[in-house]
């Protein structure tokens, strides 16, 4: 996939479009064999804070990506064409605990600017994460009631991330 670097003034992404239908492949580690996860994610937000450009991910107590999370200060957020929706939905539901699914998926890890973790040379869309902050999500500040029926006590962890570099494809890049 040719991709380019893009300014963050110049980044285009639908606010909500992103992640739901979009999709993103969240990966922590280094980028070496055995040394990263991924896990597919539709839930998150971009946006400015603290005077920074910011991705926020959410994961699950028991994915194994997040051990990544915690091990590890960056991650990365790879977006990708419509073709590789069935990879991606292999990757959001097949653990790397026990299987090798970052060799199965046919996908190529490849190196980035700014951090040790990989990106995928097939994604369309790079992000790369610096963490900056994480909380977990508490059940007595639910607010809506449409927010429970989505745990069963396995509360996300959010991680906020520096979006240090973004590289994409001319659809990414506002212009004029």
């Amino acid at each position: 996939m040719q991709r380019e670097a893009i300014p963050f003034n110049e980044l285009q992404l639908p606010a909500f479009g992103a992640w739901e239908p979009g999709w993103f492949l969240l990966t922590a580690g280094e980028n070496r064999p055995g040394g990263f996860n991924s896990m597919t994610v539709s839930w998150g937000a971009f946006g400015v804070i603290w005077h920074r450009p910011l991705a926020v991910v959410v994961v699950r107590p028991q994915r194994y990506t997040r051990q990544f999370m915690e091990r590890h200060a960056t991650f990365s957020l790879c977006a990708f064409d419509e073709p590789y929706r069935e990879v991606l939905k292999m990757l959001g539901s097949v653990s790397g605990r026990d299987t090798r699914k970052m060799t199965d998926c046919g996908l190529t890890p490849v190196g980035l600017s700014r951090i040790a973790c990989p990106g995928f040379a097939e994604a369309k869309l790079i992000l790369e994460c610096q963490k900056t902050y994480f909380d977990d999500l508490e059940p007595a500040h639910f607010l809506a009631d449409f927010i429970a029926p989505n745990y069963q006590g396995d509360f996300h962890r959010m991680y906020f991330g520096e979006v240090l570099a973004a590289a994409g494809t001319a659809e990414f890049r506002r212009r004029g």
